[in-house]
């Protein structure tokens, strides 16, 4: 296993005295590891863990989470500094290749993405067969899978080159494939990117233009995507993520198994977690109740009602990438005045904020705001619609998802992905005709 050790080992022993000695492996941080894979064989035991909560499922060198302390490291580097000082390129090269790029290298590969940003025509006639009104995450799920129909010449899993193209082309067709997917909804043209604009740029560039007029986009708005793209890039093994190696473990193809990963960023628990703020703050300020009121609504057990964007699966402290984009949707609004219509919504976010940071009831479950909670907001203040922030979700992991599924094509460990389970139906029974049943 690479970048552990096994010196160390575990007894594990049953209550009818069956005992077994599994190798304890240590990564660079983070709790060590059991490596249970002996007990079937040595005390006819499988381990129990629904939602693969306690689960190491992989060995990983991309991203490292530590819930307890609210840290997040991409390779190594905090992302408090890549959020400030970098691009998303810039941190898509590292996701991939494990370091920060030189000027050579980043020029290399900033061409690269700009060579692919366009897609097959015909692939853009994909979505005159969705409904004018299908979501888009609908559509990006069905044209991301149709990509290996136009490009079955490049997807060997086995060779390295073919990978690498793959990937290139996956980030830079995600947002020309997710800005058609919004001109389709509201009745314009489709914009072919422009290869003088930067990633970010390009991309807004696609959305808000027309052909009849020129656009500028906000220098203001690019740097606050440039930061949700450079936040959302990787999350180390979430359900999407884990979505994609699972897929991937059988040998499918790269945009097969990118295409699951979107269909399980979709679910409200995950990428949708930002929609559900939104709506949250909406049913606030268009309420005549106070945010205590809300406050009080979440904590009462008889309420359906439930405050969105606060607590995390990992995190157990405030997550370091909500403190960064709460600076910067501050900015953005800061930007567009008090006057925009966002700013209601801005100001029950920081009240709701302020309270349940003192609020022992919130303190105590370690309750804290997460990435989700500013997000929506500034995706919002950006004129980008509700049903499209899952897809903007989608855009910036697309590189964290090519770059787990490059890496498990190179671990020696790869096994198909085969869970256990603890079977609890009926004992054997035969089969009765229909006539005696």
């Amino acid at each position: 296993m690479s970048n552990n050790n096994s010196q160390d080992t575990v007894r594990i022993t049953r209550v009818d005295g069956e005992a077994a000695d599994l190798p304890l492996y240590h990564g660079t941080y983070g709790t060590p590891c059991i490596d249970v894979r002996g007990m079937p064989r040595d005390i006819d035991c499988f381990t129990y863990d629904p939602g693969y909560a306690t689960t190491a499922s992989c060995s990983s060198s991309i991203t490292y989470i530590d819930g307890e302390q609210g840290v997040l490291l991409y390779r190594g580097y905090p992302i408090e500094q890549l959020a400030e000082h970098s691009s998303y390129l810039e941190v898509c090269y590292l996701l991939m290749y494990g370091e920060l790029p030189t000027i050579r290298q980043m020029h290399w590969f900033r061409n690269r993405i700009r060579y692919h940003s366009m897609v097959h025509e015909a692939l853009r006639r994909f979505y005159e067969g969705f409904r004018h009104d299908a979501h888009p995450m609908a559509i990006m799920e069905t044209t991301t899978s149709a990509l290996s129909a136009f490009y079955h010449d490049k997807i060997d899993i086995n060779d390295p080159e073919h990978r690498e193209i793959c990937a290139h082309r996956l980030i830079a067709k995600m947002p020309s494939m997710a800005s058609y997917a919004y001109k389709y909804s509201i009745g314009q043209p489709f914009m072919y990117p422009d290869n003088d604009l930067g990633f970010v740029e390009n991309f807004l560039r696609m959305m808000f233009a027309v052909p009849a007029e020129e656009y500028r986009p906000n220098p203001v708005f690019v740097r606050a995507l440039e930061m949700i793209l450079i936040l959302h890039a990787d999350h180390e093994q979430n359900a999407s993520t884990s979505t994609v190696r699972l897929v991937s473990s059988s040998g499918a193809n790269p945009f097969a198994s990118v295409a699951a990963g979107i269909a399980s960023l979709w679910g409200p628990a995950h990428g949708g977690a930002n929609e559900a703020v939104i709506n949250m703050l909406e049913e606030i300020t268009q309420s005549d109740a106070t945010v205590e009121d809300f406050i009080e609504r979440a904590k009462d057990k008889s309420d359906p009602f439930k405050l969105m964007g606060f607590g995390h699966r990992v995190y157990k402290n405030y997550d370091p990438r909500a403190k960064l984009i709460r600076q910067a949707c501050h900015d953005l609004l800061n930007e567009l005045g008090e006057d925009n219509e966002n700013q209601p919504l801005f100001e029950a976010a920081m009240e709701l904020e302020r309270i349940a940071l003192e609020d022992e009831y919130f303190v105590e479950r370690k309750l804290y705001p997460n990435v989700d909670f500013y997000s929506g907001i500034m995706l919002r203040a950006m004129g980008i619609p509700l049903n499209m922030f899952t897809v903007i979700f989608a855009i910036a992991r697309t590189v964290g998802w090519i770059a787990h599924w490059n890496e498990m094509m190179d671990d020696p460990e790869l096994r198909i992905g085969r869970p256990r389970q603890l079977y609890t139906g009926p004992e054997r029974r035969d089969y009765v005709d229909i006539g005696e049943r």
